[in-house]
């Protein structure tokens, strides 16, 4: 019997894996038996909402593995790329044209690598930083921080560390710590931090020439990484965000299905495992929608366009709400909490821990409206009352799509670094607009777009552990308020 199907969108909250169901509309012939019109919808529905559940449950991976493909498909390393298993070392603070990752920062220079372990181990040797401030979490191929050597964890010596995959069974070199990765494929994004001068800059490149990776059968010995392989048909001129945000079904949950390979689903995820049977995901095999009954394929081709908005949706609950800020409450860990990990992948990908780096962004100002670069806006600190942080803190500017708002003086960001001019009684006004204010308040400014949206992001790295602190409510943002 062929079936009509008339497919309308409504999004349904219903729990951390129900992220939706598209109400599935089926038009009985003649000669239509009502129960088994009822049953097919219903099995329909069913099938969108399994569809929903796993495209939510694999974003984070596919975001990870489309990023991985784009940043290694190099034949030799460079500042933003390098084949796998080398560091990208980027040399000064990503620009207006750094599209590779949303939500960069403009404190810190990165060095960032993949590794796949599924053969051995590598071996990450971190220089002595003489007290200064760094971070270099690892994340496993689902964004979750399994490890995070830094100033704040493990001080700032000298340190040796054997990244393993899982199920790896030997012996290391003495001096050499082991971190055991859940997934075959990790990512490193490393951060040392820098006051954006010529003379620090080259304090900083020292430090990431220093850095050393190499696979542990040749920890010890003269090593030379090999080049890679360029991959034509990776697209390279598209934001990686667009790339995953515009694959179809096929696509999307074929990419996934391969990730799943080198890295499998954790035991807490059973339940996620079960939903992605139903729509024919299965890890360790290929997808082929073609070999999928026609309801859940018909169903499954909804399932991109309707998880996007169940993680958009989300990204407004991902924390508590402060004077018009966003003040994320789990991030870098998520255990079977999916859309709140989706939806922080969507806007952040490769979030640290919130130990390491809490962030508050900047939804509306203190009227309730939407920031507008045609408007003038003022964030005001009370004397005493910056950013509690024991490492530093940064306000960045964002366009709508989470990269940086190109602007004369090239300056995306304002805070831990700067010497701001002070209001008499000790406090400190920022600025957020599009022109200059001009004399020695241009030191407080940061510029926006002419018009149009934008999104502050505030950043506290290493923020206080006990009151006050961003942590819990003991601390928030100051409204931005208008100045116009």
């Amino acid at each position: 019997m062929k079936l009509r199907m008339l497919i309308r969108r409504r999004i349904l909250l219903t729990g951390a894996l129900a992220t939706g169901v598209i109400t599935a509309l089926v038009a009985p012939t003649a000669h239509s038996d009502p129960k088994t019109v009822q049953g097919t919808a219903a099995n329909d529905v069913q099938s969108v909402g399994a569809g929903i559940d796993t495209y939510v449950y694999g974003y984070p991976l596919v975001a990870m593995e489309m990023t991985r493909r784009v940043t290694t498909n190099v034949v030799l390393g460079g500042e933003q790329r390098a084949p796998m298993g080398q560091f990208a070392n980027m040399r000064t603070y990503p620009t207006a044209a750094f599209h590779d990752v949303v939500s960069p920062n403009a404190d810190t220079l990165y060095s960032s690598a993949w590794l796949d372990l599924s053969k051995e181990p590598y071996v990450l040797s971190i220089p002595d930083m003489k007290g200064r401030y760094y971070l270099f979490p690892i994340l496993d191929a689902w964004t979750n921080v399994f490890e995070s050597p830094g100033t704040r964890t493990t001080g700032t010596r000298a340190q040796k560390y054997a990244i393993t995959g899982p199920g790896w069974d030997g012996t290391l070199p003495p001096g050499v710590t082991r971190y055991t990765a859940p997934t075959n494929v990790v990512w490193i994004i490393g951060r040392i931090y820098s006051s954006g001068t010529p003379s620090d800059y080259a304090e900083v490149h020292r430090l990431q020439d220093q850095l050393s990776l190499v696979p542990l059968s040749a920890y010890g010995k003269p090593y030379t990484p090999p080049t890679g392989m360029v991959d034509p048909s990776i697209d390279m001129q598209t934001s990686v965000s667009a790339q995953v945000d515009r694959a179809d079904a096929a696509a999307f949950f074929g990419i996934m299905a391969q990730a799943l390979k080198e890295n499998p689903p954790a035991q807490y995820d059973a339940q996620a495992v079960e939903r992605m049977a139903k729509v024919g995901v299965f890890p360790g095999q290929d997808f082929d929608a073609s070999k999928l009954p026609a309801p859940i394929g018909i169903a499954l081709k909804a399932a991109p366009k309707l998880g996007q908005a169940r993680v958009m949706l989300h990204t407004k609950d991902i924390g508590r709400h402060e004077n018009g800020w966003l003040v994320p409450t789990e991030m870098g860990q998520y255990g079977t909490d999916y859309v709140q990990r989706a939806s922080v992948a969507a806007f952040g990908l490769g979030a640290n821990l919130l130990q390491d780096s809490a962030y508050a962004i900047a939804e509306k100002d203190a009227d309730g409206n939407e920031f507008d670069g045609a408007h003038d806006y003022v964030v005001h600190f009370a004397a005493g009352e910056l950013p509690p942080v024991k490492g530093f803190w940064s306000l960045t500017m964002y366009d709508p799509k989470r990269f940086f708002v190109p602007n004369a003086l090239n300056r995306y960001s304002l805070g831990s670094r700067d010497k701001f001019a002070k209001n008499p009684d000790g406090s400190v006004d920022l600025y957020i607009q599009k022109g200059n204010p001009g004399g020695a308040k241009e030191a407080n400014w940061l510029p926006a777009p002419p018009s149009g949206k934008f999104i502050p992001i505030l950043r506290l790295y290493w923020p206080n552990e006990t009151s006050p602190t961003i942590l819990d409510d003991s601390w928030a943002p100051p409204p931005v308020r208008h100045a116009d």
